[in-house]
């Protein structure tokens, strides 16, 4: 018996975006059916430590993260997932902060793989931070890219950005952008994965037809959208218990009644039954983060590993 130990490197030879996209999907419609026990996540010191367990019922198979979030150092996201299965001898073990961006981009990736248009082909990115090149990668696989904006409060970390992935994705052209509205103005397609407490998007510098990804805000107190880009939207979440805990911008909407409990649809049950009707032809998926999430990477890197 005995745990063995998957580096960052590992995480990423093992678990392609397009593989990592696919096993997301596949845990949001078993979230869906019921396939899953999941407590909602135990929050300590404000945000700044999570745990995440999750139990498979079907395969008796379970995770448990533990994260540390400081977005003054780098990285920001530090712990370990752990995976166990009774029929297994050993567990494994993976640093968190890997699988967390490679996980969250892989929901955002199933989301505007069911949600986005066909022929969605411009994405903007609000914020250059550790999610944001997963979600970038996530967006790709699913709609590739003829054009990418990326702007954040910090030019040179924006432009870090653009030669990484310029790198990653030739033929893709690239550029910055002053500020989030000017970055969103022509895409089909916007990932927001920011710090931000107030809202760095509002309706006005949204086209009429567009896919948002919000990822960044993961506390009540913090916000990327405001409440007239989630009025004006169908929106789809990840999971509604945890949204209601931890989302900013929703609980902010729900309590000015820009929009109603009832207007927010999870993904696991979109994936299921087909998404929901847009409003002025706009969706919305906001996110949290979820432990099956974690298990469906975990899974991956436990076939491969153990």
């Amino acid at each position: 018996m005995g745990t063995v130990v998957v580096t960052d490197e590992q995480v990423r030879r093992a678990v392609p975006m397009a593989e990592a996209v696919d096993a997301v999907r596949r845990a949001f419609t078993d979230l869906a059916a019921g396939a899953f026990e999941i407590p909602v996540r135990t929050v300590l010191g404000d945000g700044a430590h999570l745990a995440m367990p999750v139990h498979h019922r079907p395969t008796g198979t379970a995770i448990v993260k533990t994260l540390g979030l400081n977005f003054d150092r780098a990285p920001a996201i530090t712990g370990t997932v752990v995976w166990s299965d009774p029929r297994r001898a050993h567990t494994l073990a993976a640093d968190a902060g890997t699988l967390t961006t490679l996980r969250t981009g892989a929901a955002s990736g199933a989301a505007t793989d069911l949600l986005a248009p066909p022929g969605a082909r411009r994405m903007a990115l609000i914020g250059a931070g550790g999610q944001a090149a997963d979600q970038v990668r996530a967006v790709h696989t699913v709609r590739p890219l003829a054009e990418l904006t990326i702007a954040s409060r910090t030019r040179e970390r924006a432009e870090a950005l653009v030669a990484a992935l310029a790198a990653e994705m030739p033929g893709v052209p690239m550029r910055t952008a002053p500020d989030p509205a000017s970055a969103a103005a022509g895409a089909d397609i916007v990932a927001c994965a920011t710090t931000a407490v107030e809202p760095v998007l509002r309706a006005a510098d949204l086209p009429g037809r567009v896919h948002v990804n919000a990822v960044g805000s993961f506390r009540p107190a913090m916000r990327e959208l405001d409440d007239d880009v989630l009025a004006s939207s169908a929106v789809v979440v990840d999971d509604l218990g945890a949204i209601m805990e931890e989302a900013g911008e929703v609980l902010h909407a729900l309590e000015t009644g820009a929009i109603t409990r009832a207007d927010l649809v999870e993904l696991g049950h979109a994936l299921r039954r087909g998404p929901p009707a847009g409003r002025c032809g706009r969706t919305v998926f906001k996110s949290v983060g979820v432990a099956v999430q974690d298990w469906a990477v975990a899974r991956l890197l436990a076939d491969r590993f153990l």
